[in-house]
Order: structure tokens, then C-alpha cells, then sequence
């Protein structure tokens, strides 16, 4: 259990360590207006957090920096999140203000908006686009053999899927397919598109369409696969270039290496809690994050957890900046959603 005394150097160490980057020193703190005390009990407080394993020396430098460990303390004990300026308040507000019916842009403004104001790497792994219901579906076709169905979810996210027939197939059919697929599928959860049409819509191919057979094969085949869900959208990708831990080429390289692997970067979204969740460097269980920290929060539609974001910085992160940011945007970006899923 840390003292009153050796908490207060600890938080004044990180504090310090957080806004300039280097090492600190006994007599930078004993500059500090809310540090009272002597050299020497500074000295020997400061060696007492170093055995503890809560700071630690950087080469033959005096001064110190937190540690894993200290930085861990601190934002379980210490932290304590900051009130966002005007200036934060309204960029945050502009991005949910603007009318944007489309889920995409209003999440990709969201990662952006995050990136800008923090400086860091922002990510956001978007709704599961396979809980969207169809609103429509447009076919358009290419070759007299070739369409592209164009799919329209309620929350105006936007699916391509290329058809290929085994012979022509005439606009007539193709017509009556269109009329088909909106009057039977409207309003049904994406995840259930290939069942419907596997299991239901054949049956009406049957009884209206000519060739059906080659309707149903290039149909059938289009939606096989799956819809592409847990998209991922990013802001500043290489912010942290702009940071000092990051000057080593070899540590730039594989943790922008690591951010372009879609299945690496959605298994930082795993077990997440409720409210902001916090990983410090080794924590992360990711060679690439070993010098980063990690800060997620999660969305929702109502009650309902339908995404989530985050924030790769430095380990010598802002925390108590980017945890007000988080709170904010995540909520103002749950209210958004529910406005546009409940249209």
C-alpha cells in the first residue's frame, strides 16, 4: 500500500512524464507547487517507488519514468478523467449535428474526429452488419450473362454482390426477379438473406420467371457467401509517428504491419467490458502493442452493444484526455445510431 506522500510523487511523476516525455528528476520535482517536501525525502520516496517497481531508471539518467506497473496503478487508482474543453466539445458535436443518414460516414466521422482531437490512432469496429435489415434491393445489369444487386440496409449501409448467370438472361426476367426479391425480402435481417432465397424465393422463380434455373444458379452462388461484417474504420494510421516512442523504424513497422491485418485488429476488440477498458503495453498479448497502450469503449442502440472503439497511443498516453473523449464519442455516437436504426 502506497502513502499519501509517495501517491502524490507518483502522480506527479506521470503527470509530468505524460506532457514532456523526459525522465523527471528529484529536483523538477521539487519545483512542483503541490510537492512540499524536501529534496532528500523526494530522493528517498522516489527510490522507495523504484523498488516497488512503480518507476524505474532510463540508462545512467537520474531521473525516472513509470513503469508498466506505475502507469497500471495509476489508471486503476489515480485517474481521473478530464473535463473536455469548448473547442473538444464542439468537433465532437459537429461530426453527430451534420444529417448523415448513412452508418458508414457517421462512424468514419467518429474515428476521424477521435484521431484529430487525441492525436493517436483511432479505430472503430463498426455495427454487425448482418443484424441490418434489407430495405431494398436494386439489380443492375452488365453483361447479358453479368448484374451487380445492389443491397440497401435500413441503417443506408450499402452491399455489392456480382451475379454471374450460367446463360442470358433477358430484362424482362430480371424485372420480375427485382419485384420479386423487394416484395419477399424487405425488412428481413441480413443474416437471413441466403436461407430466404435458398428455401423461399425459388419457389416464386418457379412459377414467374422463364429461365429460372439460370436466375436462381447466378442468385444463389452471389449470396453463397456471407455478409462482410465487423468493418473496421480508421483515423491518423500514422499518428504515431508523430510521437517519440516511435522514432525506432523496426517498432513503426510492425505495429503499422499489425493495424493492416483486419483479423489482428478485431481480436483487440475482444473482452471488452462495459465503460472504457484499458490495456497497458504487455498487457495488450501483442508483440506490435508492446510499447502502446490500448483504450476501448463500446456502442450501442438502446440496450443493445452493436460496436465498439478505440485508441492506440504510447504507452506515456494522455489517458485522463482520451477517457473523457471516449465517453464522449461513444455516447453521442450510440444516440446517433438509435435515431437512425429507429427511422
Amino acid at each position: 500500500m502506497l502513502t499519501d506522500r509517495q501517491l502524490l510523487i507518483l502522480q506527479v511523476i506521470i503527470n509530468d512524464f505524460i506532457q514532456n516525455a523526459q525522465p523527471v528528476g528529484s529536483r523538477t520535482l521539487s519545483k512542483k507547487g503541490e510537492i512540499q517536501f524536501s529534496s532528500a525525502t523526494i530522493r528517498n520516496e522516489m527510490a522507495d517507488l523504484e523498488e516497488l517497481g512503480f518507476i524505474e531508471k532510463t540508462h545512467t539518467s537520474s531521473g525516472r519514468v513509470p513503469s508498466e506497473r506505475g502507469y497500471r496503478y495509476y489508471v486503476d487508482h489515480l485517474l481521473s478523467p478530464r473535463m473536455l474543453t469548448k473547442t473538444d466539445l464542439t468537433l465532437i458535436q459537429s461530426v453527430f449535428k451534420a444529417k448523415i443518414v448513412e452508418l458508414e460516414r457517421i462512424v468514419q466521422k467518429s474515428a476521424q474526429v477521435l484521431s484529430d482531437l487525441t492525436n493517436y490512432t483511432s479505430i472503430v469496429l463498426g455495427p454487425r452488419i448482418s443484424e441490418n435489415h434489407l430495405k431494398q434491393i436494386q439489380i443492375v445489369p452488365i453483361q447479358p450473362d453479368k448484374a451487380v444487386a445492389i443491397l440497401v440496409t435500413n441503417t443506408g449501409h450499402v452491399e455489392h454482390k456480382l451475379i454471374n448467370f450460367p446463360g442470358k438472361v433477358n430484362l424482362s426476367d430480371l424485372e420480375k426477379l427485382i419485384n420479386i426479391l423487394n416484395e419477399r425480402l424487405s425488412g428481413v435481417p441480413m443474416s437471413e438473406l441466403k436461407d430466404r432465397i435458398f428455401k423461399e424465393i425459388v419457389i416464386f422463380l418457379k412459377s414467374h420467371i422463364e429461365n429460372y434455373d439460370h436466375v436462381f444458379s447466378g442468385l444463389s452462388a452471389a449470396f453463397h457467401s456471407s455478409i462482410d461484417d465487423g468493418q473496421l474504420y480508421y483515423g491518423g494510421k500514422i499518428n504515431m509517428l508523430n510521437q517519440p516512442e516511435f522514432h525506432d523504424i523496426d517498432r513503426v513497422r510492425s505495429l503499422l504491419s499489425m493495424i493492416e491485418e483486419k483479423q489482428d485488429v478485431i481480436r483487440l476488440f475482444e473482452n471488452n467490458h462495459h465503460g472504457i477498458s484499458i490495456k497497458i503495453g504487455k498487457e495488450n498479448d501483442n508483440e506490435a502493442m508492446e510499447f502502446c497502450s490500448l483504450l476501448t469503449a463500446n456502442y450501442s442502440v438502446g440496450s443493445k452493444q452493436i460496436g465498439s472503439i478505440a485508441i492506440i497511443g504510447p504507452i506515456r498516453m494522455d489517458y485522463s484526455r482520451v477517457v473523457s473523449l471516449l465517453n464522449q464519442v461513444s455516447s453521442d455516437l450510440s444516440n446517433a445510431l438509435t435515431s437512425l436504426y429507429d427511422e
